[in-house]
């Protein structure tokens, strides 16, 4: 069977029942209850509906229990119980199945449909309740007991709260599409507030089991009141449903009109033969490649779109073509693949660098923990040392034996912080950063990168680059690096940072906090000579057009350039002599000359000049001259400290360009002298008549730091009591009034120099001890070193 279901009014009326309006007078019913005679009813169950008096309802009948109620309560003129199911889905229900209240009706007319069903149109008189079913064949037969409403005690607050429910009701027909004009009509041609409050009640988008609840409540107020509430929610979804489809259709609205504008675009530059569409296109095309996160992809939909916008021949247009060309040339998230293989690593390093073992075992400490953690949160490394000793190149080896590209970053002399984080893309010339270039240059988000010459970082009117760098070099900061010209964040956490300075001294304290030190002293005279063997010797023959029969350097020669030609830390300037000879070993083949090509010792000075080798045995051979170690930029390196007495009244002269700090260990070491002459073994008279003059040459080199302490006080105790100091000798320490010998810094750097000058002793401080321990053993091999406490011991071994 089909089910009981509410009827649409204006279908009722397009099958042509309009005619009921006129054949039937409703005021016939509006005052009149049941038939009093009347004492048992038919019941007939309906479902997914609730009936109320005073209202008209057409049901529709398609079981046959409840065609014949409809036809036998017609024929009968008797009035027939409405009761809802609970459940619409039983087909048969029983007395349990059915709710207790329900209304009495009057059948009005009955119309036959085709398919065989019956539509009975219906008027709601008076509520009842069952008191007990008599009957279940043919049909439903129940005793009832008539139910009346109770009128409301406060009658102008039952008036208001009807006045509320006709506004709420009229305004939820405004905006539910679903209910049709008609209803407005009706509602506006209700007179009594009770038959209103039933129309609504039945005619309401509420489910069956709220009506009911409506049905149930005896007072008209309650019952108004339960309305009302639940018209209120009604609205309230309602309100929600139309404005979730007005901002739906909103933004569906404005994505036809870009669409179609863009379309418009589009056509109008086709016409005038291309333009920023075709640009964006061929951006697009190279943007839908690159892989990249949401904030990124978000960012470069608004960039590309600002293009579209804009004329191609304005100059905005090229400035932003120039911007997302370099923002989609940035490798973003793609990183090559490291190899961790440390055995390949060491032979890689050992292969291109000689010597340097600590340097290269820290090298590969470095790669083991970044194979371990897996990432490059670890700290940046700073090779510091002296020119041509192989800084650089180490970045070079470190980036083959990790199989990552190599990037060199000079930073020597640059003074704008623009260079490192980039211009704003509004002012003309505006382009990324050295870090972003260097990004984009690499092919890759993970490459090492060569700081060079970072301590030569300048400071100009358009800030400090080295402040700059600060975020750069920072693991736990540059993983969102900002570049004014890319104007946001780049990862830049997965970069190896190598920096390389010749000294720390000018080097800003929270940058230098950011690094891991390495320090590279320098090379020993046995490691040139194999650096030479191995790498520029063959490097210079390649450059020079020569193979390896033309040109034959031996042990014994390239000891002589080293030591009569050279005079540095590193290897460079080597590298220079041997390419002078390379040269004119070139010239002699080019001019088909007759030469030998071993190139013996006399050759060599005949070709890069001849020789001026400092003798320390003929310039230390006179009483006042003592040899130094001093430390510079460049590498450690010897001094010369000069002393003459003159006749005077004890004063004291300084020459050679000397710092204060200089000039004030003079002064310390000639009154230490003044106040232990008796123990020095020199005489008042000398101390009291004579002038003592101190000179250190190369004037036109400034010099400072306190290292050259015990050097003076031995030069001025030698002129005193005009004894020579031992040949092949040298010393290095600070003093103080009391006479103690302090330590200095750079000791490796100091006796790597003084072995290059043929020094055979020093004299060193004790605490300066650990420092020598730190040095390997083959470079001080040919090197006596006496430590000391205080100036007594120095003078004892220094004079002879």
């Amino acid at each position: 069977m089909t089910e009981f279901e509410n009827i649409n009014f204006e279908e009722i009326l397009d099958e042509g029942l309009g005619i009921i309006a006129e054949e039937i007078n409703f005021s016939d019913f509006d005052n009149k209850e049941s038939d009093e005679s009347q004492t048992i009813f038919p019941i007939l169950p309906v479902r997914n509906m609730v009936m109320f008096p005073k209202v008209v309802t057409p049901i529709t009948a398609g079981r046959e229990k409840s065609k014949k109620l409809l036809e036998d309560a017609q024929k009968e003129n008797k009035y027939i119980g409405i009761i809802s199911q609970k459940n619409p889905n039983e087909e048969n229900p029983t007395e349990k199945d059915l709710y207790a209240i329900g209304t009495l009706a009057k059948i009005i007319k009955i119309i036959k449909l085709p398919e065989g069903n019956i539509t009975a149109i219906t008027r709601g008189v008076q509520r009842f309740k069952v008191k007990k079913f008599v009957s279940r064949e043919p049909y439903f037969l129940a005793e009832i007991t008539k139910q009346k409403d109770t009128q409301p005690k406060d009658k102008e607050e039952f008036t208001a709260l009807m006045d509320n429910i006709k506004d709420l009701a009229e305004k939820i027909i405004n905006i539910d599409p679903n209910i049709p004009n008609a209803a407005q009509f009706a509602l506006k041609n209700i007179d009594g507030q009770e038959d209103l409050l039933n129309f609504i009640s039945a005619n309401g988008n509420y489910p069956s089991d709220k009506k009911q609840k409506l049905l149930d409540e005896k007072s008209l107020l309650g019952r108004a009141r339960t309305l009302y509430e639940l018209m209120h929610e009604d609205f309230r979804h309602l309100e929600l449903k139309n404005q979730i489809h007005q901002k739906t259709s909103k933004d569906l609205d404005k994505q036809q009109r870009e669409y179609f504008l863009n379309q418009q675009i589009r056509t109008i530059q086709d016409e005038l033969g291309g333009g920023a569409e075709s640009d964006a296109d061929e951006i697009k095309k190279k943007a839908s490649k690159i892989k990249w996160s949401a904030d990124v992809e978000a960012h470069f939909q608004k960039e590309i779109q600002r293009l579209q916008r804009q004329h191609p021949n304005s100059p905005d247009f090229n400035v932003q073509r120039n911007y997302l060309d370099f923002f989609t040339d940035l490798p973003w998230e793609h990183y090559s693949k490291d190899h961790f293989d440390l055995n390949k690593a060491e032979k890689l390093l050992d292969k291109e660098h000689f010597g340097l073992e600590d340097i290269k075992k820290r090298i590969l400490e470095h790669i083991a923990v970044l194979k371990l953690k897996n990432d490059m949160k670890s700290p940046i490394l700073c090779l510091v040392g002296p020119p041509g000793v192989g800084k650089t190149s180490l970045g070079k080896s470190i980036a083959d034996a990790l199989g990552r590209k190599y990037v060199r970053v000079s930073l020597g002399g640059l003074h704008d912080e623009s260079e490192i984080r980039g211009h704003r893309k509004t002012y003309i010339g505006a382009m990324a950063g050295r870090i972003l270039q260097s990004i984009k240059k690499s092919g890759t988000s993970n490459p090492v990168i060569v700081l060079d010459e970072i301590d030569k970082i300048g400071q100009g009117v358009h800030g400090d680059p080295s402040s700059a760098l600060l975020e750069v070099l920072d693991p736990e900061q540059n993983n969102n690096f900002y570049d004014n010209f890319l104007e946001m964040g780049y990862d830049l956490s997965k970069v190896m940072f190598i920096a390389t300075a010749n000294s720390l001294s000018t080097i800003q304290t929270p940058l230098l906090d950011r690094m891991e030190v390495i320090s590279i002293a320098g090379y020993t005279l046995e490691e040139k000579i194999e650096i030479a063997k191995r790498h520029l010797i063959k490097k210079q023959l390649q450059e020079n057009g020569l193979d390896a029969k033309s040109l034959k350097l031996g042990n014994t020669e390239l000891k002589h350039i080293i030591e009569a030609h050279t005079s540095e830390s590193g290897v460079r300037r080597l590298e220079k002599r041997i390419a002078g000879i390379a040269r004119w070993v070139a010239l002699q083949i080019a001019m088909e000359k007759d030469f030998d090509p071993k190139i013996s010792v006399d050759k060599v000075d005949e070709i890069l000049g001849v020789p001026r080798p400092k003798t320390l045995s003929e310039i230390t051979d006179v009483p006042g001259v003592v040899t130094g170690l001093a430390w510079t930029s460049v590498g450690g390196d010897i001094l010369f400290i000069e002393s003459i007495l003159s006749k005077g009244k004890g004063g004291l002269t300084m020459t050679g360009n000397l710092g204060n700090v200089m000039k004030e260990s003079a002064t310390i070491a000639l009154e230490f002298i003044k106040a232990h002459y008796e123990e020095l073994g020199i005489s008042e008279e000398d101390i009291e008549k004579k002038n003592i003059h101190v000179h250190v040459p190369e004037g036109a080199t400034p010099k400072d730091g306190p290292s050259a302490g015990i050097a003076m006080l031995t030069s001025m105790v030698s002129s005193f009591k005009n004894k020579k100091v031992k040949p092949h000798l040298a010393m290095t320490g600070e003093i103080t009034l009391r006479g103690k010998v302090l330590p200095v810094g750079g000791i490796k750097e100091k006796l790597l120099a003084a072995t290059r000058a043929g020094i055979k002793e020093v004299i060193l401080c004790e605490a300066n001890r650990k420092d020598v321990e730190e040095i390997k053993k083959d470079y001080l091999k040919h090197l006596k070193v006496n430590y000391v406490r205080n100036m007594s011991e120095v003078i004892e071994i220094a004079l002879k």
